[in-house]
């Protein structure tokens, strides 16, 4: 008896993975009608609406033929390695479900989802006194099948065995097809990935933290030295005509206080960046941003 505890309790199908049969399914059927739905494109408008519920039960009626009534799975059980169970069956062993079993599977999901939407149709070309109470007798119908299911998802919940209202009343439930392998869960690349993680947070959180451009002030100042020192006449020549900070033609030209020239859009948007901001050559500290005089200042620069 041990053994068959034993396979049992390996073919059981967790709760997750009825639930993720469903939602594929959900999927597939809505990736078929959209593509069927291209079809008519080109179409007069309101042609396949008029037809809507036949056709989707005819679509329907097909995957099921090649599915549950081939293949004892839908497709997205067939995806998860899960497929029907007859539970009427007293032996252990797998029994599939039968052919009457499939046959009232269709009935239940293709005909009911096809009467939901054709009896509204039907009760609103007819305004008559009749199909009013008839109407509120299907609305009451519906409710309750709605609570069932609602009821049917607790237990299901609970106990883990019939995901929808149809497999209970049919009395099929979901097992695996094949015995499902133990998974060594290696915690190395997790392990990985949260330190390379938490390094990149630390990043972000570092880098607004760092004044880039004081640093790139700083560093430049300090290669100065190692590439030789040039002398003044032609320090005044260069500073006077290229922008300190661009290296381009100083548009409107101004000075922070020192020999160096800058464009007004440079050094004040470097200023309003930076409250310390230091002049890259020769690491004055800005005190006012002064435009340069067009008078002896530019006759000296350009005499150089």
């Amino acid at each position: 008896m041990a053994p068959r505890e034993d396979t049992k309790s390996t073919n059981r199908v967790l709760r997750i993975s009825q639930l993720d049969a469903l939602e594929l399914n959900k999927a597939l059927e809505q990736l078929v009608w959209s593509q069927f739905a291209q079809c008519f494109h080109g179409f007069k408008p309101g042609l396949l609406a008029r037809f809507e519920p036949e056709v989707k039960a005819f679509l329907w009626l097909f995957l099921w033929r090649f599915t549950i009534y081939s293949k004892n799975a839908t497709v997205g059980q067939s995806v998860l390695n899960i497929q029907y169970r007859n539970d009427f069956s007293p032996n252990a062993s797998y029994l599939p479900p039968s052919k009457n079993q499939k046959l009232w599977y269709a009935a239940c999901t293709i005909g009911g989802r096809w009467l939901e939407e054709r009896c509204y149709d039907l009760f609103r070309s007819h305004h008559l006194a009749s199909f009013g109470k008839v109407k509120q007798c299907v609305n009451f119908v519906f409710g309750l099948l709605k609570l069932g299911e609602l009821a049917n998802f607790l237990v299901f919940l609970q106990k883990g065995k019939f995901a929808t209202l149809t497999e209970r009343f049919l009395g099929i439930h979901s097992v695996f097809c094949k015995p499902q392998n133990i998974r060594e869960v290696g915690f190395e690349y997790m392990n990985r990935e949260l330190l390379w993680h938490g390094f990149a947070e630390f990043l972000i959180f570092l880098l607004p933290l760092i004044n880039t451009q004081k640093l790139k002030a700083k560093l430049s100042s300090w290669c100065i030295p190692l590439t030789g020192a040039p002398n003044n006449d032609s320090t005044l020549g260069t500073s006077g005509k290229e922008c300190s900070l661009c290296g381009e033609w100083p548009t409107m030209p101004h000075t922070i206080g020192c020999e160096h020239i800058f464009c007004y859009y440079c050094v004040k948007s470097s200023f309003l960046f930076d409250m310390y901001f230091t002049c890259p050559k020769c690491g004055t500290e800005v005190h006012s941003v002064q435009p340069l005089k067009s008078g002896t200042e530019m006759s000296e620069v350009n005499a150089l």
